[in-house]
Parts: structure tokens; sequence; C-alpha cells
């Protein structure tokens, strides 16, 4: 959600940041609507203010004897009882109007993001590895996947499309990925691990962006609640409402966790394999701090998912999204894109974003800084840790070996109870 004094005074700064995201200018249209909640807030102040010194005259005028200017008084007083409700009515319809045209509309990118429409204007600003040498030709998971446990036919038979189920000593590799991360994340990073929960209200897909303009992306329940499409907003959401100190920043969280989404805007894509589900595992990063600490935070969140990359030894690039292909709330975001040798591409594995003060003013979330007596919005960012599936992708194509089988990453055999290398069902 914007800030409305922000708006006022630099609509044109508003305005430029809403065209670099591919929105027309409406800074006039939001402050018009301020003005008018303003004014109308004004009138019933005054209004009140006129009642109230009417009813002390009245009582004043009674004490005097002057019956004819107590009851003029009085008739005052009853039609400006009349006045107030509808005043009051209007003030809240402008101001829900107004909340709404805030809520409505991305974050601004800040300067350092690159402009561009889509994809084609993101930049590369660094590589880790370097892409494996086959002495064969590689495959796609999708197609190596099924003789180690990797089984669609059984996930669209249950479930439909995009649903997968693992077996076997796949599943057994999927929860090494799963636990790897979540203990490097707690253990090296500082992260708290957390076990939020799986459905939420709807005050909290809009506190994280998700509501009102992404509800077809999401899954609700029969009862109103939403499936969270990852744990983001389950674990920001946790200071929803809240006043924390300086002291208890920043607020390190994670949490592994199935995520949900319906894909609504991506049909088409990805329907082959593993890449795109409804239902996938995730180990979600996000942080709440100051805002004098959002960049460093920033910075660390992304470095404490390039370490679980360089860990498996997965190459991968580091690519600074432009203001057309940033999500809804982040004022910046780097992606970071493993080598996948079967498709002979990079492919998205996380986004690491910093949304500033945005999610915040949707939760109410704040922070009182030491020594001050005022509050202020705390800063929001969030990240994959990295999504378990598409690592599990990765892992299969750049570990694959010619007879079909995969070998173990190092790092991940302490989780697989002595296996090193998935093989083939005979």
């Amino acid at each position: 959600m914007h800030d409305i004094k922000l708006i006022r005074e630099n609509p044109d700064l508003f305005d430029a940041g809403l065209a670099r995201r591919g929105v027309e200018p409406m800074a006039g249209a939001i402050l018009a609507l301020d003005t008018a909640r303003r004014a109308v807030a004004t009138r019933m102040q005054e209004a009140q203010g006129q009642r109230n010194e009417a009813s002390k005259a009245i009582g004043a005028a009674m004490g005097k004897g002057d019956k004819a200017e107590a009851e003029r008084l009085k008739a005052e007083v009853a039609g400006l009882k009349d006045i107030l409700p509808a005043l009051e009515q209007e003030e809240r319809e402008l101001t829900v109007n107004l909340n709404d045209a805030l809520a409505r509309y991305p974050n601004l990118p800040v300067a350092e993001v690159p402009e561009g429409e889509d994809e084609a204007g993101n930049v590369e600003v660094a590589r880790w590895g370097s892409p494996r040498e086959f002495a064969f030709q590689p495959r796609e998971h999708a197609d190596l996947g099924p003789a180690l446990g990797l089984d669609f036919e059984t996930g669209a038979l249950i479930s439909g499309a995009r649903f997968t189920f693992l077996r076997g000593q796949m599943a057994r590799l999927q929860r090494a990925l799963a636990q790897f991360m979540l203990d490097t994340q707690t253990a090296a990073n500082g992260y708290t691990e957390c076990a939020p929960p799986l459905l939420v209200k709807d005050e909290a897909v809009f506190g994280t962006g998700q509501l009102p303009k992404f509800a077809e992306d999401l899954f609700k329940t029969t009862d109103g609640r939403w499936l969270i499409p990852t744990a983001e907003v389950s674990l920001t959401n946790a200071v929803q409402g809240q006043i924390l100190t300086e002291a208890q920043l920043p607020l390190r969280m994670t949490a592994l966790t199935p995520c949900f989404r319906s894909e609504a805007g991506a049909a088409g894509r990805d329907t082959r394999g593993y890449i795109r589900q409804h239902q996938f595992d995730k180990v979600e990063l996000v942080t709440i701090c100051a805002p004098d600490q959002s960049d460093a935070e920033h910075a660390k969140m992304t470095a404490a998912a390039e370490g679980i990359l360089q860990a498996l030894n997965l190459p991968y690039r580091k690519v600074l999204l432009c203001a057309g292909d940033m999500g809804f709330t982040a004022r910046i975001t780097y992606d970071l894109e493993v080598w996948l040798p079967g498709q002979g591409a990079y492919r998205e594995i996380s986004s690491i974003s910093n949304c500033g003060d945005f999610q915040a003013r949707r939760m109410n979330a704040r922070f009182r800084p030491e020594g001050q007596k005022g509050t202020e919005f705390v800063h929001t960012l969030n990240g994959s840790g990295l999504a378990v599936g598409r690592t599990l992708v990765a892992v299969l194509e750049n570990y694959q070996q010619d007879d079909g089988s995969v070998t173990v990453p190092e790092a991940l055999c302490p989780y697989m109870g002595g296996l090193t290398s998935l093989t083939p069902a005979a």
C-alpha cells in the first residue's frame, strides 16, 4: 500500500514510478479522493464542534431564563445531529475508496532497478559455477525421472494435471533437499525455524499483496480461508497489527511448507515435468526489519539462497529484475536461475525481494525506534531458500549419469541414509 503523504508531496515522482511499471498516471485521481475525504472530515469536525458549542449554550440560555434562545439552540443541535450521520457515512465511503486506490497499484521500483517491460529487460549481474560437460546427451528430468520414482501418471490420476507422486529414493531425495535447506538457513544463516498455518484469512493474503488482484492464482476453501501460495503469507503476517521494539529487529524467519497455486496466469507453460506444480514444497525466508536495515538484509537473504546452490555445486546466475517484471509488492528483486543441462537453459529457482514498507502498510505493522515516542512502518523482505521441487529437478539434470542413474550431491549424503545414487528401477 502506498503512503498518501508521499503522493501529496511528490505526485510526479509517484506517477513516474508507476510509468516504469507500465501503469498510467494515477496521482491526480488519488489526490482528488484524498481532497474530497479531507474536506468531508473537516466539515464533520466543524459540525461536531458547532453541536458541542450549541449544547453548552443551551444550558447557559436556560440559566438566564432565555427560553427563546434555548429553543433556537435546540433546533440547531437537532439539525446538526441530522447532518452528522450523512457526513460520517460519506467520510467512511471516501476513506474506503482512497484505501482501495492506495492498495490497487504496485510498489514503486527503486532507482537501481533497470527499465524494461518484461523478462527481456532483466540484467544478469553475476554467474557462479561452470556447466558440466557431458560425454553423452543429457536428458530432461521429465524423461529421466520416471524410472527413478518421479511418477507423473499417478499424480495426474489422483489429482489431475500439475500434480506428481514421488516414490522411494525420489521421495527420500526431496526430503533430504528440504531438510538440508532448512538446517542451513537456521544453523548457518540465523533464520528462526517456524511451522506456520497453511490456511489463512483474507486479511493475511491482503497484507502480503495477493488480494484482491491475484485471487484467481489462489485456492480458496469452502469456509472462506485461503491455502497459502507461499509461506511468505504466514510468516510476514506474524507481525500483522503489531508495534515492535527496535531491539526486536531484524526478525529473520524460515519455514518449510507445502505451497498451493492455481497457476491461472500460467496456462500452457511448463505443463511437462516437475517445474510448475499446483502443490510444491519450498523453504521460505522472511525478514522484518527497520528501514535502515533492509538493504543489508536483502543482500544477506540473497547470499543465503545462493549458498544452497553453491553447496550443491549447481551452476546459476543472479539476475536483477527490470521494473516491468517484478512482483506486485517488490521494490527490488534478484532472481537466481539454475542451469538445467537437459533444457540447455537457466531457469528461475528463487526470487528474493525487498518490499520496503509496502506490505507493512497493508498489515499495519510498525516498530518504535529507540528513544522516540512515535512509530514507523517496518520493512519486509522475502525469498526462496529454495524451491525444493525445482532444486530436485536441477540435481537430477546436473548429476545424471549415462546409465540413467543420478549421483547424490555430497552435501546431501548425510541425509540419504547411506544412499549415494538413485538408480533406475529394473
